[in-house]
């Protein structure tokens, strides 16, 4: 078994899904995977159909550089956005995985959410390209990794009613592991 970047805190409720050397932009699944991030599994379906018939954008934050603006992502409070067609259709299938492992693990699929969705640079693709007067450049590729970490929903156990937590500083805590010692 492979390694994960991430680990889920209990592997009997999450499923796991990795693509290798994806032949796909770096940076603009970076932003794609950080915009479904935290999703329940369903709405991260819907809003990537939305983008890809470009009924919603994706925000571009990190590696926004010569990146257009779009009225789109004003919900996002930002300015600059794109429809990376591409990347969603890489992420898609990776999040189609994970959620076919989780059946196959007998999971709840409509309590599933993408707890974790990491990107890597993978090692670059080298060609060339001629230029005037007999010069010539690299024109490289900068494919990824992805993995993406599903998991299931757990029932929230209510808070103790009246009993108030007392939340104290790092001086008061160690003011309080002082006199412990004292």
């Amino acid at each position: 078994m492979v390694r994960y970047a991430a680990t889920p805190s209990n592997s009997s409720k999450a499923a796991l899904s990795r693509g290798s050397y994806l032949r796909v932009h770096f940076k603009n699944t970076h932003e794609v995977a950080a915009a479904i991030q935290g999703l329940k599994l369903s709405k991260a379906y819907s809003y990537l159909k939305n983008v890809n018939e470009h009924k919603e954008a994706i925000p571009f934050r990190h590696f926004n550089g010569g990146v257009g603006r779009t009225s789109q992502v004003k919900q996002f409070k930002t300015t600059q956005g794109r429809w990376p067609v591409k990347s969603i259709k890489f992420v898609t299938d990776l999040l189609k995985n994970a959620e076919s492992n989780a059946e196959a693990k007998g999971l709840n699929v409509e309590e599933l959410y993408i707890s974790s969705i990491i990107v890597n640079q993978a090692p670059k693709h080298r060609r060339r390209t001629y230029r005037a007067h007999g010069r010539i450049n690299p024109f490289m590729s900068s494919p990824c990794h992805i993995e993406v970490i599903l998991t299931e929903k757990e029932e929230s156990v209510p808070a103790a009613a009246g009993k108030k937590v007392a939340r104290l500083n790092a001086r008061q805590l160690a003011r309080n592991a002082r006199l412990a010692r004292a």
